[in-house]
């Protein structure tokens, strides 16, 4: 009898076992909406080399192979982008792919289940590939990292995967991760050791900025453009740390201190060479900016719900002859809106988009630029985008001292936590 009841309950153990796996494996997905139909009929997925025309696009630009890569999205443009080494060590974008799906709404994950896609900063070691995904292939973005730790985050199995379909996570084609797990691979195998993610809410122009200087977000927004502006002076991935619960940038610290997430941040400087490009970026900045606040003079941004950028596609995604790869969750550009704030009702809007856009409209309705030096210490660089049109001062060589340019990392399990499964 006795051996009986054990027999049951092992029987009952192992299936809750698999149960609690299976879930936890499930990750970011609570429905799985597949595009499997679009799965790539190939004989070793992990190993696929990438395709002819994007081996004939690194040649072009001066590329080795397997040399580093950095990864970077866009949220309300729908878009991912890979960026690679040349051999000057300055990165280059090798390809764009349409982001298939993404959840939620332009602003930072917070905490387990609110259905937010992670913006920040992220280091992609091997360990966070993924071959063995139930959504074709994938790679763990390394949420929370440093920054979302010592700010309370949560959350777990935060992903780019395949499958084309989202609960928090950014979710391509199957066809697109085929490419973008085969660049991480190739790159990990010729010696980098992290690669770098940047995940935006937009691309972080003067006319974004102003476009959405309303948003309960936007110091959170104006930390991470802080970044954005580094690489796009250098064209290198900025060198990442976290002190006094804030992002900071491509800073030198004395020999023998150290960065501490929530301690206060020791004494920081920024390269002389690199300042000098960034004051030249921000005057640039500064005048778009100021221009683009006359267009936008008394208009708000109705960020749309993730249920209003999909009704956009909803006829789409019932046609299985569409490519999906054009996001069937809905572009946030198409589906938001520009209204007049004296039109807006603050009650409906702070539903919306938080009670901190409604109070930021009374204390500071144009989002004054020079506010960036707020969000991060008074001894980190504070910048700008200028637009594509204007000439951006360069100094040459590279304004990062080769030493500096490494991506951040953080110490990483040694096995893969895909194994741990």
């Amino acid at each position: 009898m006795s051996s009986w009841k054990e027999r049951s309950r092992m029987r009952l153990t192992s299936t809750a076992l698999v149960l609690f796996f299976a879930a936890a494996l499930a990750g970011c997905n609570d429905t799985l909406e597949s595009a499997a139909y679009d799965t790539p009929r190939v004989s070793n997925k992990v190993e696929q080399p990438l395709p002819a025309r994007l081996i004939a696009e690194i040649q072009k630009k001066g590329m080795d192979r397997n040399s580093p890569i950095m990864i970077r999205i866009f949220k309300e443009e729908g878009k991912l982008e890979v960026w690679k080494a040349k051999t000057n060590n300055r990165f280059d974008k090798v390809v764009e792919y349409d982001i298939c799906a993404w959840s939620g709404r332009l602003g930072p994950k917070v905490k387990e289940g609110d259905r937010q896609a992670p913006e920040g900063f992220y280091p992609l070691t091997p360990y966070h590939l993924n071959p063995n995904s139930k959504y074709f292939l994938a790679i763990n973005t390394g949420f929370p990292n440093q920054f979302d730790r010592a700010n309370g985050r949560s959350g777990t199995h935060l992903m780019i995967h395949g499958a084309c379909s989202s609960s928090g996570c950014y979710s391509m084609t199957d066809a697109q991760m085929l490419e973008i797990y085969a660049f991480a691979r190739d790159a990990f195998k010729g010696g980098q050791q992290a690669v770098q993610l940047q995940a935006f809410p937009f691309r972080m122009t003067a006319e974004n900025m102003a476009r959405h200087r309303h948003s309960p977000h936007y110091d959170f927004w104006k930390m991470l453009k802080v970044g954005y502006d580094h690489f796009e002076v250098t064209k290198r991935p900025p060198e990442v740390n976290v002190c006094e619960k804030k992002y900071v940038f491509n800073q030198s610290a004395p020999a023998g201190t150290s960065f501490n997430p929530q301690g206060a941040c020791p004494p920081i400087s920024t390269p002389p060479a690199l300042s000098v490009a960034l004051n030249g970026f921000n005057e640039a900045y500064d005048a778009a900016y100021a221009k683009a606040l006359k267009k936008y003079d008394g208009k708000i941004w109705y960020d749309p719900t993730e249920a209003e950028r999909k009704a956009l596609v909803a006829d789409l995604r019932k046609s299985r002859s569409h490519d999906l790869a054009f996001a069937p969750t809905g572009s946030a550009l198409k589906a938001g809106k520009l209204m007049d704030i004296d039109d807006v009702d603050p009650a409906k809007l702070a539903a919306a988009n938080g009670t901190a856009a409604v109070n930021q409209m009374a204390t500071n309705p144009n989002g004054d630029p020079q506010a960036q030096a707020q969000t991060a210490p008074a001894t980190a660089a504070t910048t700008g985008a200028a637009p594509a049109t204007t000439p951006i001062p360069v100094p040459q060589p590279n304004p990062l001292a080769p030493q500096t340019a490494q991506v951040a990392t953080e110490a990483a399990p040694k096995k893969p936590f895909w194994k741990l499964w």
